[in-house]
């Protein structure tokens, strides 16, 4: 794609825009067609098992970084110019942020990006969790909330001005990412052997990783032609959706790249779910369940924006360029996620019991 050219006939920040649709039809149909899902992953590892929804999510995770750090060898992306390099992190917020996202994210029955992608799918469930994650991402972005998170995120902050590049703290050749990526997937290739995952499942799972390192090369390719500065990003769904949110309720909002990701999210998410035969209504199935999803998407609205990502912003996104923070919160997605299913799963069986 000659982006210079799109830029030229329609402008900086609809071209932003049209980058974002296109990095989440990407995601949607991936996403879609491996059933991706980080809260399955932590939960399967919680109860002893290496599955097939471990070795999807090892093979996404692994493969972005594998994308990306090619793309950064080929001189196609510079993972120092990201955003979320170039603005100090908060390892305060990615801990606590990331607790409260896994817990949030076990609660809800998806993290923020399955939510879009089984709202596409026609789950009525997860639009309405989704929804209220998207609110509670903007009031902890600049609303109500915004003061509990900045004095939560203020209690501990990357020294410098910047990100902490794991990478290059820890003194590492410039290809260590890359290996690294390729190690991972070998076992997640190994695991997803042992549980005999079709290669079509594979190849999308790697699509979603593949989506991530078009969303940085595609921004980074718009900000060195744009006259305007232009963050460089890649997909991540709680500012994207609070964003989004505001963008049609907003007369003055612009368009930007998150604009058009969860829109190309959703429609590529749809069409999947369409040429497969899975798009199906769904409803909540009963009290209990409805309050326990509300419940874990306002924990996850407020703990992304903490974090400074969800699962797939800070876990995938920013875990393939290396950001010190978002591994940090990663961690802490799975071990807030595996706790909350343990107590859950020990619950279910006093009850069985009873």
């Amino acid at each position: 794609m000659d982006i210079l050219t799109l830029v030229e006939n329609i402008g900086e920040a609809p071209a932003a825009a049209v980058l974002g649709l296109i990095t989440g039809v990407i995601f949607g149909v991936a996403a879609q067609r491996s059933r991706f899902c980080l809260r399955a992953a932590t939960v399967e590892f919680a109860r002893g098992q290496l599955g097939d929804k471990v070795a999807v999510w090892l093979l996404t995770i692994s493969t972005a970084i594998v994308w990306v750090q090619g793309a950064q060898a080929l001189g196609l992306m510079y993972t120092a110019d990201a955003r979320m390099m170039a603005v100090p992190g908060s390892w305060s917020g990615a801990i606590l942020g990331g607790l409260i996202f896994g817990v949030g994210m076990v609660l809800a029955g998806g993290c923020s990006g399955r939510l879009l992608v089984l709202a596409a799918n026609g789950n009525l469930r997860s639009v309405v969790s989704g929804l209220i994650f998207a609110v509670v991402a903007q009031m902890s972005l600049s609303g109500v909330l915004s003061g509990w998170r900045d004095t939560l995120a203020s209690l501990w902050i990357t020294s410098g001005g910047r990100n902490v590049d794991l990478i290059a703290a820890l003194g590492l050749p410039d290809l260590s990412g890359l290996v690294f990526g390729a190690l991972m997937a070998g076992l997640a290739l190994l695991i997803a052997r042992k549980n005999r995952i079709g290669a079509s499942r594979l190849i999308f799972a790697s699509g979603v990783g593949f989506a991530v390192a078009v969303g940085w090369v595609l921004t980074y390719g718009l900000a060195q032609v744009a006259f305007d500065p232009v963050q460089i990003e890649s997909a991540t769904f709680s500012g994207p959706s609070a964003h989004t949110l505001m963008f049609f309720l907003d007369r003055n909002a612009v368009l930007e790249f998150d604009i058009g990701l969860v829109p190309g999210v959703v429609i590529g998410s749809f069409l999947a779910a369409i040429v497969t035969g899975e798009f199906k209504f769904q409803g909540f199935e009963g009290e209990s369940n409805m309050r326990r999803a509300m419940t874990g998407a306002v924990l996850m609205g407020f703990g992304a924006m903490l974090a400074g990502g969800c699962a797939i912003g800070a876990g995938v996104t920013g875990g393939s360029i290396f950001a010190g923070t978002a591994w940090v919160a990663l961690f802490s997605m799975w071990l807030g996620a595996i706790v909350t299913s343990l107590m859950l799963d020990q619950r279910g069986r006093l009850a069985s019991a009873a």
